[in-house]
C-alpha cells in the first residue's frame, strides 16, 4: 500500500520532503477550496521541485463541475505544471455517463500531453450527501474513460470518516471492482491509523491522508509534522507485516 500525504503548499511539501523515507506520493491540493481543492500552478510546479525526484507529485484538480472541457484544461494545466497522478473529484457528475464525459476528456488531455502520467477518478463516499455518483460506479467510469485509478474521499469535512459512509466491507467491494478492471483503488477520507488494519486486508492500492499527519489532526489549521507522517508509516508497515503472515495486527 502506498502512503500519499497532501500538503497544502510549498512549506509543507519541504516537510514533507524531510520525511520523504516514510512516503510515496506527495499530493498538491488546496484544502480550503475542497476535499480535492486545486492549488495553483506555480505551487505545484514549486512542490515538484522541493521534494525528491524520485517521489511522485499528484495533484487535485479540484470537486469539478459537469463542465469536460473546463475540467479538461485544468487536468492539462496539472500535468503540465509536472503532476505524474492528476486527481478528478467528480462532484457534478450526477450519472455515470457525465463521469464518464468528464474523465474521457480528461484522460485524453493528460496523456496527449504525458502517456506515462496516471489519471485518476475520484467519487465521494458520502455522495449521498452532494447528489453525485454512487460510489461503487466510480471503478467503472474510470475504466470506461481510460483511466488508471478509481478513488473515494470524503466531500463534506465535517469530522466524519470514509468508513461512516462507506463500511469497509463496501470499500472491499470498491477495491475489488478497481482491480477487476485492471485499476489501482485509492481510499481516503479522514482515514486514521486505526483505519489502516482493514484498509490493508481489503487491498488498498493508495491511501490519501492530510489530518491524521498534521498536528493536532487538524486538517485545516494544523501543519503536517514528520514526526507524524513517520508514526503512521509505522503503523502501515507493521499491518503489511501481520497481514503478510495471517496474524491480526495487535494480536
Amino acid at each position: 500500500m502506498l502512503l500519499l500525504i497532501s500538503p497544502d503548499g510549498v512549506q509543507e511539501a519541504l516537510d514533507c520532503a524531510k520525511s520523504a523515507e516514510h512516503l510515496d506520493i506527495v499530493d498538491v491540493k488546496k484544502p480550503d477550496e475542497g476535499s480535492l481543492g486545486a492549488n495553483f500552478p506555480w505551487v505545484i510546479r514549486e512542490i515538484r521541485d522541493a521534494v525528491p525526484a524520485d517521489k511522485p507529485v499528484s495533484a487535485t484538480v479540484g470537486d469539478v463541475p459537469y463542465k469536460p472541457g473546463t475540467v479538461a484544461q485544468a487536468a492539462l494545466g496539472a500535468v503540465v505544471s509536472g503532476a505524474t497522478y492528476i486527481k478528478v473529484g467528480l462532484y457534478g457528475c450526477t450519472t455515470p455517463e457525465q463521469g464518464v464525459e468528464v474523465m474521457s476528456a480528461v484522460v485524453r488531455a493528460v496523456k496527449d500531453h504525458r502517456p506515462e502520467a496516471l489519471v485518476v477518478a475520484s467519487g465521494y463516499a458520502d455522495a449521498h450527501r452532494i447528489g453525485c455518483v454512487n460510489p461503487l460506479s466510480v471503478p467503472d467510469i474510470a475504466a470506461r474513460s481510460g483511466a488508471d485509478a478509481a478513488m473515494l474521499d470524503t466531500a463534506v469535512k465535517d469530522g466524519t470518516r470514509l468508513f461512516d459512509h462507506v463500511p469497509p466491507d463496501v470499500c472491499a467491494e470498491f477495491v475489488r471492482l478497481a482491480h477487476a478492471a485492471g485499476l489501482l483503488a485509492a481510499l481516503a477520507g479522514s482515514v486514521q491509523q486505526t483505519d489502516l488494519g482493514p484498509l490493508t486486508r481489503i487491498g488498498t492500492d493508495i491511501v490519501g491522508v492530510r489530518g491524521a499527519v498534521c498536528a493536532g489532526g487538524d486538517r485545516k489549521a494544523g501543519r503536517i509534522q514528520p514526526r507524524l507522517v513517520a508514526a503512521f508509516r509505522a503503523e502501515m508497515d507493521r499491518q503489511a507485516r501481520e497481514h503478510a503472515v495471517g496474524v491480526p495486527a495487535g494480536k
